[in-house]
């Protein structure tokens, strides 16, 4: 159902994905979604799904159009839904419309949908072409197309280093590595995951909270404060329950999950099982957590698209081991700490061989540190 894309085509869908992205931080478990509605070369409706349960972006654009939807292209970001969710299909809508042409950027790939959306435009008469900025469209929704077509989230690894690689002096002194920018950069990077995932020792070292904190976003006071109400879900790995129930992130608002290797009928459990807490019992090799169980339960009960891991080198090694991240985020201050002082990883590889290539698909600078996006392929061998 592809076809050949003119120059307005091209600009009217990347004009659709730019509104997709005002749903960064909101739509989740939904996809973010941008539409445009274009009649004899003139916009006449736009919009963008802005938060789960509230209406489509097509639904947006079609009430801005209103009878001038007749006739006209709509070019949106991902196949319009065929199913009733909490919301009417678009596909319908569409239709009912009286549109004559629907461009969308890729296939969605939820199985209720999965091409049926675009087939049931076209039985209507309607002309249907997709795959316009698929590319694009894809990077605007790694998490929701993870969890679609892997059964988990996508995960994102966010380390801080310094220079020569070292994360924390020896005593564990580490605030701050990195300036405001970056660490404002993080926090953007909470807000538009489902879930910060982190290990009992960063809490038992920080006092952690992993919320989302909107002063320090460093956004417009208004996409400040709508990002910081949707707090992630926040999951704490603790293998042998060592979590003080006193702790700092227990007292915040916003649901936890403690993954443990023990049973939840063990004698700690019930300090933790608090208000907003939820005890989860994943037992894996060593008296571990088992992070790929952790994950696809995470899809699958919460609904999670993206997962940001938070996390010392032990848990960020593991992770990097059984192949489960897709993304590394490194962040790195111009300053040495010295060889005594932490690592960036715990890897145990000892041979060349054993190397694993990453590929740089962002660098940029963020006040006087360096941030770099890294696309991770493959497991360790």
């Amino acid at each position: 159902m592809t076809d050949h894309f003119s120059g307005d085509d091209h600009r009217y869908m990347a004009h659709a994905l730019q509104l997709a992205e005002q749903g960064l931080y909101t739509t989740d478990p939904n996809p973010r979604v941008g539409c445009v509605l274009v009649r004899d070369g003139v916009v006449v409706g736009e919009g963008a799904h802005l938060k789960a349960g509230e209406p489509h972006a097509e639904v947006h654009a079609l009430r801005m159009a209103g009878e001038q939807a007749v006739g006209a292209t709509a070019y949106v970001t991902l196949e319009p839904c065929s199913h009733h969710g909490r919301t009417p299909p678009c596909a319908d809508a569409l239709v009912k419309a009286g549109v004559a042409r629907v461009v969308a950027a890729m296939q969605d790939p939820n199985p209720l949908v999965a091409g049926q959306g675009l087939a049931r435009i076209a039985a209507a008469g309607i002309t249907t072409a997709s795959g316009l900025l698929e590319a694009e469209a894809r990077r605007l929704n790694p998490g929701f197309i993870s969890r679609m077509e892997r059964g988990r989230p996508f995960v994102r690894l966010k380390l801080a280093a310094s220079l020569d690689g070292r994360t924390a002096m020896r005593s564990g002194e580490s605030q701050w590595i990195t300036g405001a920018a970056a660490r404002a950069d993080v926090q953007r990077l909470r807000a538009r995951s489902s879930a910060v995932v982190t290990g009992v020792e960063t809490v038992l070292h920080d006092n952690a909270s992993l919320t989302v904190r909107a002063p320090e976003l460093g956004l417009s006071p208004e996409l400040a404060e709508q990002a910081a109400s949707r707090q992630p879900l926040r999951v704490v790995l603790d293998s042998q329950l060592r979590l003080p129930a006193g702790s700092k992130l227990l007292s915040l608002p916003g649901e936890i999950l403690i993954a443990t290797a023990l049973s939840q009928d063990h004698p700690r459990a019930a300090a933790l099982i608090q208000p907003g807490a939820r005890m989860l019992s994943l037992p894996g090799t060593e008296g571990r957590v088992d992070l790929g169980a952790l994950l696809v339960l995470l899809a699958e009960e919460y609904q999670c698209n993206e997962l940001l891991l938070e996390c010392g080198a032990t848990l960020a090694g593991a992770a990097l081991q059984a192949g489960l991240v897709d993304e590394l985020v490194l962040y790195m201050a111009t300053t040495l700490l010295g060889s005594s002082a932490r690592p960036l990883l715990e890897l145990p590889l000892e041979r060349m061989a054993q190397q694993q290539r990453l590929k740089l698909t962002d660098s940029r600078m963020l006040g006087e540190d360096l941030r770099l996006t890294l696309s991770c392929d493959g497991e360790i061998n």
